[in-house]
């Protein structure tokens, strides 16, 4: 018997852990070419803003030792493009989207959390915290945890109450349990973590930054210790939160390692540019990793990490549910 890949964020069940992580894959149109987006638990969108932005320069995009650097700006259409082309497309194609919001202050992501939540068909929203805050000299919300809580505060305040709020947090910070915390106490129903990780790579033909603006966003397989790590830790301080794993997944087995470190699902992001196939083929992946160990369902093996050296995978006697 097939095990069961059902899983759920707080209020929310998906049919399975594997997510496209925000910037990622768009909007799930760039990857409908691929493969039936229907068949991924969600589709976590690239993050909306509340007016059209351009972005940065080019270039944008450099490749680092296992992993990419990026530094795109954020650019974007604006939600009312999202809002009336994208979102319904989505839908249409029997996805689930998970919402990332990004903006420039607590008023700006509190109407971004309105107006989206508002719309049919959002199963939950993900509060992108690692931008440039103007009232604190252009630090990321996530620099300051009660910078943090303040914005997730305001997105839980004015997002319906049935839309659960995500917040989506950085492994460079001072301490991630206490940036989790505070984000918990202003009313965040779940986590998703880690972002991508500041860093910059120097061009040796040109001995100038690799992107325009210099600092950029670290991801892929380089990181995901990073954030395995921060998901054990975070997880062991707030074990009823659940929490959206992201960084450097590529195979079924990194879901299965998130899942154990306590995720309840995991998202898929660098990967995604050089196979954009990978989605499905992760979740094929685990689906056999799962087989393997005798496990008969997603939601026993999360926090396997943290139960008692030599004690049994969770789950391995009890039936899949129907």
């Amino acid at each position: 018997m097939s095990p069961d890949l059902r899983t759920r964020l707080g209020s929310v069940q998906l049919d399975n852990p594997v997510l496209t992580a925000a910037g990622c894959g768009g909007t799930g149109r760039e990857l409908s070419a691929f493969f039936d987006i229907s068949r991924l638990g969600a589709v976590i969108t690239k993050s909306v803003m509340l007016e059209p932005r351009a972005g940065r320069p080019a270039p944008r995009v450099a490749e680092t030792p296992s992993g990419m650097l990026s530094a795109t700006g954020l650019q974007g259409p604006g939600v009312e493009v999202f809002l009336q082309r994208d979102l319904p497309w989505l839908l249409s194609r029997g996805g689930r989207a998970g919402v990332s919001l990004a903006g420039s202050g607590a008023a700006e992501y509190a109407e971004l959390a309105r107006r989206v939540s508002e719309a049919p068909g959002v199963a939950f929203l993900e509060v992108n915290l690692s931008c440039a805050n103007p009232s604190d000299q252009g630090r990321h919300f996530t620099d300051d945890p009660r910078e943090a809580a303040r914005v997730v505060h305001a997105v839980r305040s004015h997002a319906r109450s049935e839309v659960p709020v995500f917040a989506k947090l950085a492994a460079d910070v001072p301490d991630p349990v206490a940036l989790a915390e505070a984000c918990a106490e202003a009313r965040a129903d779940g986590l998703s973590m880690v972002n991508t990780v500041r860093g910059m790579a120097i061009d040796p033909r040109t001995l100038r930054p690799a992107v325009a603006g210099g600092m950029g966003g670290v991801s892929g397989p380089a990181i995901r210790p990073i954030a395995v790590g921060c998901v054990h830790e975070v997880h062991a301080a707030l074990p009823e939160l659940p929490i959206i794993g992201t960084g450097g997944v590529r195979t079924g087995t990194d879901v299965l390692e998130f899942l154990a470190a306590g995720a309840s699902a995991a998202a898929v992001g660098t990967v995604n540019f050089h196979d954009p196939s990978a989605c499905v083929r992760i979740l094929r992946e685990l689906e056999e990793a799962l087989t393997e160990h005798g496990i008969g369902r997603v939601a026993d093996v999360i926090g396997a990490a943290h139960r008692p050296m030599g004690a049994p995978l969770g789950g391995q006697d009890a039936p899949s549910r129907a």
